[in-house]
């Protein structure tokens, strides 16, 4: 019998979320081109410019704890807020940074309102979100960050022909502009349980360990950060110029093409997530993402490097929406999950700070095809950890 039920409909405030989404990345990416220059700018080296990239994602990454704690205590909705305007002011102030010092501590503070609002929005994904329509909320969701990543350096670059101060300022802007639609649109009640809902305390992080599939997320979560977060933004633009010797276009073009294949895959994977169940679909981007990441150092001229990063980046859209769904069945709609959401978020970002390092150092040592060998079988590892989780999607009751 053919099941005709129609999908459930994605509530007003994931909408919300989701353009809120799209200006945050798009302002992420006009200050990420000009940032290392700004930072040179104080005549500092290379590798002090290097930090102030890498210090944002360490305060991301130490103060996640606390950004669970907070959502457990004051509710994602305004931890939500409070984040957006911690990065805006700390994005303002950037602007304004006589010394390469001052822009090391503005440009971290701003990790701390990150974390603030990725762990929350990831908890009001989950207590807004049907629990039938979880994969295609995370699957938009990806999409708006996917598309403002994409078009935010491009404006950028335009914008730092007026200075390389001026994409801070806008980027202030846009975010006092988001927490102020969010803080009117997304509505309190609407985070308010069902009438005869009998409240339920919060999900502690040993609950959560205790759930097979929330282990295995952790561990997809560490290889999607270490291989698609970290090593391929840090070491793929190096190998296409130091090693194929291709031309600075190939590098970025080289990640343009990743996130093309990870777009097309998103929403079709959002809907099978929802359909199908969870399960299959992460080992299978693990699987598809991991083995192409393992062969990249393989690739030996631009065209090759291009299919191979536009597959992988395929890979990785399946994997997205559904292990973002199997952490909101592990939570549940019905209960707050700060510490849970925040370990998850400090895998992804743990692996995104390691992963470029130890990869780095391969480089050096032994060579491309090494790092990208091990990155990819970070992800294959992880898919074998998958195998034994049980599948977390319930079918909805029949009407």
């Amino acid at each position: 019998m053919t099941d005709t039920r129609t999908p459930a409909a994605l509530p007003r405030e994931i909408w919300v979320l989701v353009a809120a989404a799209f200006v945050i990345a798009m302002g992420y990416g006009l200050v990420a081109p000009v940032l290392p220059q700004f930072a040179r700018s104080f005549d500092v080296g290379v590798t002090a410019a290097s930090v102030v990239v890498s210090v944002f994602a360490l305060f991301r990454l130490v103060f996640a704890p606390a950004s669970g704690r907070l959502v457990t205590r004051l509710g994602e909705r305004a931890v939500y807020i409070t984040g957006l305007l911690i990065v805006a002011l700390s994005t303002g102030v950037t602007a304004f940074a006589q010394s390469y010092g001052q822009l090391l501590v503005f440009r971290g503070l701003g990790g701390i309102g990150s974390t603030m609002f990725t762990v929350s929005a990831m908890g009001l994904i989950v207590r807004l979100a049907p629990p039938a329509a979880r994969g295609r909320a995370s699957a938009a969701y990806g999409t708006a960050f996917l598309l403002g990543n994409i078009g935010g350096p491009l404006l950028g670059g335009l914008l730092a022909e007026a200075g390389l101060r001026v994409p801070f300022l806008v980027y202030a802007a846009a975010l006092v502009v988001a927490a102020g639609v969010v803080a009117v649109l997304l509505r309190p009640e609407a985070l308010r349980p069902p009438p005869g809902t009998v409240p339920r305390p919060p999900m502690t992080l040993r609950e959560g360990w205790g759930h097979p599939a929330y282990r295995a997320s952790l561990a997809s979560g560490f290889a999607n950060g270490w291989s698609n977060f970290g090593v391929r933004v840090a070491i793929v633009p190096l190998f296409a110029v130091a090693a194929l010797g291709a031309a600075p276009w190939a590098a970025g073009a080289a990640l343009a093409a990743f996130a093309v294949g990870n777009a097309a895959a998103l929403g079709t994977a959002g809907r099978l997530a929802d359909s199908r169940g969870r399960k299959p679909l992460v080992i299978l981007g693990l699987v598809v993402s991991g083995a192409l990441t393992a062969v990249l150092g393989l690739t030996g001229d631009v065209v090759s490097l291009l299919a191979v990063s536009a597959l992988a980046g395929v890979g990785t859209g399946m994997l997205n929406p559904a292990q973002q769904a199997t952490v909101a069945d592990v939570v549940g709609q019905e209960r707050s999950g700060g510490p849970v959401l925040a370990a998850f978020q400090m895998a992804t970002d743990a692996g995104q700070i390691l992963g470029p390092v130890l990869a780095g150092l391969l480089v050096d040592h032994v060579g491309y095809g090494a790092a990208f060998a091990l990155s990819g079988g970070i992800s294959l590892v992880a898919a074998l950890l998958w195998l034994p989780a049980p599948e977390t999607r319930r079918e909805p009751a029949a009407s």
